[in-house]
């Protein structure tokens, strides 16, 4: 079946051979310097990591503002918890852990004050999917790719938060199994099982969306 929200860069699915994860020199100096609580090399992470961040909560919790306000909460929780950080893994890893476990979190609290999920999706939404669908030639290409990634991002956030997870740091991150184990604790084998089903339910929402009359001012 094809995916239309997935990345090009899917190889390793096929191919079954995993990512690596080995450290790069410049990742374990850049760690050295954080647990010295260099303050530039903060700066330096937040400036790596931060648009990563924001796309993965817009797409996690489907509302512009609270994207930026858990992103900026999650490099807060960062930063009091660098001593936390193990050096067996990437730190990006690491990061999305937390930002998922402070999406999650929210997705809870907005349920709790009766708040549903936003379909805001405004420029922002637009960029932040971009690079999943491929950059356009024509005009009729880019309202085509405009629409399939408003569709996308819409059926996303239909998604229940823990399918959402996997689809988001499969299909739109890239990110290897491997990755996807130590960030949601799951073994392998069920992070394949549910990315399956989410992948199928996701299939069946962007056809029902697709079945649908146009709205106004769509």
């Amino acid at each position: 079946m094809f995916y239309p929200w997935r990345s090009s860069s899917m190889d390793a699915e096929v191919s079954g051979e995993p990512e690596p994860v080995e450290l790069e020199a410049s990742e374990r100096v850049l760690i050295s310097r954080l647990r010295r609580r260099d303050p530039t090399a903060f700066e330096l992470l937040v400036k790596q990591h931060q648009d990563r961040v924001y796309d993965f909560c817009l797409r996690m919790l489907a509302d512009r503002e609270e994207a930026f306000d858990v992103t900026q909460e999650i490099f807060v929780s960062i930063h009091q918890h660098l001593e936390q950080f193990r050096a067996d893994a990437k730190i990006s890893t690491w990061i999305f852990r937390i930002s998922r476990n402070h999406c999650l979190n929210r997705l809870k609290y907005l349920k709790r004050r009766g708040r549903g999920r936003s379909e805001e999706y405004g420029e922002s939404s637009e960029q932040a999917i971009n690079e999943s669908v491929g950059a356009p030639v024509t005009p009729d290409e880019s309202l085509d790719a405009a629409r399939t990634r408003a569709l996308v991002h819409r059926a996303i956030a239909r998604l229940d938060e823990d399918q959402r997870v996997l689809v988001v740091l499969r299909d739109i991150e890239g990110l290897a199994y491997e990755e996807i184990v130590e960030i949601t604790e799951l073994a392998e084998g069920t992070v394949k099982s549910r990315l399956h089903r989410a992948r199928e339910k996701l299939a069946g929402i962007i056809a029902e969306l697709e079945a649908r009359p146009a709205d106004k001012g769509e």
